[in-house]
């Protein structure tokens, strides 16, 4: 794996030419395939006015065909396994294909990679001499049609190598469990004197668990069930806000934390050096990049549209970015094809291209997860690094947050519900800080507030501990890879939390 990174990035434009050539090749066949006549497509910019770019609600009509047992509809390969991805503040679930070849050259391939390149640069890493604790999400069987639903993490489980189950645990009958407290009871049963060296999932189910070991067995830190513990590696979230809380949890100096950009619909990038926070973006594994600039993103999704109403794509704007023309410190929203069948598929996330040699990238929000209520243009990243930087100087713990607009007569301002760990601080103080901080992070925040009075200081809402997982679990979303959203233009979350927290009205401080 090694070798194979440092053969593809001295010539990354050539590696994302030949993943180009293989999509074609692998889609020309399909139905998707025939009706944008993949066969006849010579070259990107050529893919680019032929395919018109797609959102899960453009795409969802193939896979619903898929899901219907049909084959061959987006990727020359039979299609038996969906990663199930749904948002808590939509009842609708999005069904994402994962075909052999997604599986296998793709989310395999990409974590094999991270691992390689994790052990050549720890070479006195035990790891493998324990092993890897992973909370796999649900799957599920429709028996008459011989497809499989449920979390990302539950479908690698389920097609992983039969060899990675002497490094990991829990076996996979526990690991699949649904019910979230009950896994967690049978993972302390079995394993809580087991040899455990790492740790990875989603930040705030992992934080539930260790807390959940720790009260069930007396102790105050994971160390002293697991001593030999060195590395979590984590994603699905940005990890700043829960930083404190693992150290405090795991205080050990061999402790790391290294980030996957790993998602249902690919794995892109990792961590290749833990002291950058810079991902290194996967170039060979089945995925071909293009980028829109952010502020272009809104007319992307309009000329969109009327491409795939008919119109013709001349003059429309369809050509977007590769990695031959991206720039560093510009957001993106990240628009992908992969060899599970997504052509030119808009994942919702946006990066920031922090080095061009090798390329590597940050996670700078979601195209959905911001505000912008008032001209603010307040990004996931911005709040997170406030978050984190509030917190440490306040000597607090953040368990979880989110934000939403309080629109006024006059402009309006911004509510945080907050929920801490432990101590909490002076609400005022606090709030103070973390307004003045979001000011110095944005610019857009910092002249809504002070130059055109647009905006009033922002508004906490300080809630008691456990009050989003427990509200998670009241709308079915416990465990697993489901996430509060943390920004939003509306108050739908917000208000749902609040209502859940007997009417609200008894917590909303100024």
């Amino acid at each position: 794996m090694l070798k194979e990174l440092f053969k593809i990035y001295p010539q990354p434009h050539k590696a994302q030419r030949k993943v180009f050539d293989r999509l074609l090749e692998g889609g020309r066949d399909t139905f998707f395939g025939e009706k944008y006549r993949l066969d006849t497509i010579r070259g990107p910019e050529q893919f680019a006015h032929a395919v018109p770019l797609h959102d899960y609600d453009a795409l969802e009509p193939y896979v619903r065909r898929l899901l219907d047992g049909e084959d061959y509809i987006l990727w020359g390969q039979k299609c038996r396994f969906f990663a199930k991805s749904s948002g808590t503040s939509s009842s609708k679930s999005k069904f994402i294909p994962i075909t052999p070849d997604n599986l296998k050259k793709c989310h395999l391939r990409g974590f094999k990679m991270m691992l390689a390149s994790y052990l050549d640069s720890n070479p006195q890493s035990r790891m493998f001499f324990g092993k890897s604790l992973t909370i796999a999400g649900s799957l599920s069987q429709d028996g008459s049609r011989g497809i499989f639903t449920g979390d990302l993490s539950g479908v690698l489980m389920s097609n992983s190598p039969k060899a990675a189950d002497f490094f990991r645990i829990p076996r996979r009958d526990i690991a699949l469990i649904s019910d979230f407290d009950e896994k967690i009871s049978a993972i302390n049963r079995f394993y809580r004197k087991a040899n455990v060296t790492s740790l990875a999932g989603v930040p705030a189910w992992n934080l539930l668990m260790i807390e959940r070991l720790l009260e069930l067995n007396g102790l105050s830190n994971l160390c002293e069930m697991w001593p030999n513990m060195e590395l979590y590696m984590h994603g699905g979230t940005g990890f700043g806000p829960y930083r404190e809380t693992f150290k405090r949890l795991i205080p050990s100096d061999r402790m790391q934390y290294l980030e996957n950009y790993n998602a249902s619909e690919g794995y892109f990038a990792f961590q290749d050096d833990l002291s950058d926070p810079g991902m290194l973006l996967t170039l060979n594994n089945g995925v071909y990049y293009e980028f829109i600039p952010l502020q272009n993103l809104e007319k992307a999704q309009r000329d969109a549209a009327l491409i795939l109403a008919g119109e013709s794509s001349r003059g429309k704007y369809c050509v977007f970015d590769t990695i031959e023309t991206v720039r560093t410190g510009v957001d993106y929203a990240m628009v992908i094809s992969t060899n599970a069948g997504l052509w030119r598929y808009l994942i919702g996330d946006c990066v920031r291209f922090v080095s061009l040699n090798p390329f590597k990238v940050v996670i700078s929000g979601r195209t959905k997860l911001f505000i912008n209520a008032f001209g603010e243009e307040l990004m996931i990243g911005n709040t997170d690094r406030a978050i984190e930087v509030v917190s440490t100087r306040f000597g607090v713990r953040v368990r979880e947050y989110t934000v939403a607009p309080v629109f006024l007569q006059a402009g309006g301002a911004h509510q945080w519900i907050v929920e801490f760990i432990g101590r909490q601080p002076d609400v005022e103080e606090f709030a103070d800080a973390l307004d003045k901080e979001l000011q110095e992070l944005n610019s857009d925040y910092e002249a809504k507030r002070t130059h055109t009075h647009t905006m009033e200081r922002l508004r906490l809402t300080v809630v008691p501990e456990s009050t989003f997982i427990r509200w998670m679990e009241s709308v079915g979303k416990k465990g697993g890879q489901n996430k509060v959203p943390r920004l939003s233009n509306d108050r739908k979350i917000v208000d749902a939390i609040l209502a859940f927290c007997n009417g609200g009205t008894d917590f909303d401080r100024r």
